[in-house]
C-alpha cells in the first residue's frame, strides 16, 4: 500500500509535464508561420493633407480638412480661395493651387498627378519618380536618382475660337445675313427720296 501511494504522486507529475510539453508544442512551431505571414504583406502608402488655413477642400466628393489621409487614386479638388499640399513621406509632397483639380496616385518610386485643370507643384525626393501629366497622356517627369521639382503653373491657355453664328457669313458679299439686310434696307430708302419730294407741293407758278 505504502509503495502505491508513493508512486501516485510521481505518476500525476509525469502526466502533466507530458501534457504541458504536447500543448507548448504545437504553439511554438506556430509562431514562425504568423510572423512569415505578417512580412509578406505589404503596407499601403497613406498621404496626409495641409490645407490653407485649415479650409476644407474636396476629396472624392467629400470634405476634408488638415490631417486627413490621402490614399492613391483620390481626386482633390480646391476653390478659388483654396490651396492645399499632399505630404506623402519618403517620397515627397504636392501642393495644389486654387481653382485646381488633380488625381493624385502614388506608390513607392513613384507619384504622378493628372491634372483635369488649375496649378500643380510635385516634388519629388530621391529614388522617386515625379510626373505631371493631364488626361491626354503622361507629360513631364523627374529624374529619380537625383529627384526635383516640377510644375505646370504659367503654361499658356489655349486660345477659345470665336463663335461664327452658324458657320460662315453668307449674305451679300459675304457680309453676313443682318448686314445684307440693313444694306438693302438703306437702299430701299434711297430710292423712295425722290418719290417723296415729287408729292410735296411744287409752289407752281399761279
Amino acid at each position: 500500500m505504502n509503495l502505491k501511494r508513493r508512486n501516485g504522486p510521481r505518476a500525476i507529475a509525469a502526466l502533466l509535464l507530458l501534457s504541458i510539453v504536447q500543448i507548448s508544442l504545437p504553439v511554438g512551431l506556430a509562431e514562425p508561420a504568423n510572423t512569415t505571414t505578417a512580412t509578406a504583406i505589404p503596407q499601403q502608402l497613406v498621404g496626409r493633407l495641409t490645407t490653407k488655413n485649415n479650409q476644407p477642400v474636396t476629396v472624392n466628393g467629400l470634405s476634408a480638412n488638415t490631417g486627413a489621409s490621402i490614399l492613391s487614386g483620390v481626386t482633390i479638388e480646391t476653390g478659388a480661395d483654396q490651396s492645399a499640399t499632399v505630404n506623402l513621406g519618403p517620397l515627397g509632397s504636392v501642393d495644389i493651387a486654387p481653382n485646381t483639380k488633380v488625381l493624385l496616385t502614388f506608390e513607392q518610386g513613384n507619384v504622378k498627378a493628372t491634372v483635369m485643370s488649375g496649378c500643380v507643384t510635385v516634388k519629388a525626393e530621391k529614388g522617386t519618380t515625379g510626373e505631371i501629366a493631364n488626361e491626354q497622356g503622361s507629360g513631364n517627369k523627374t529624374d529619380a536618382a537625383a529627384g526635383g521639382t516640377l510644375n505646370n503653373c504659367g503654361q499658356p491657355t489655349p486660345p477659345t475660337i470665336p463663335a461664327t453664328g452658324g458657320g460662315g457669313g453668307g449674305g451679300l458679299f459675304g457680309l453676313g445675313r443682318a448686314a445684307t439686310i440693313a444694306i438693302f434696307t438703306a437702299a430701299g430708302a434711297a430710292a423712295l427720296t425722290p418719290l417723296w419730294f415729287q408729292d410735296n407741293p411744287s409752289g407752281s407758278n399761279p
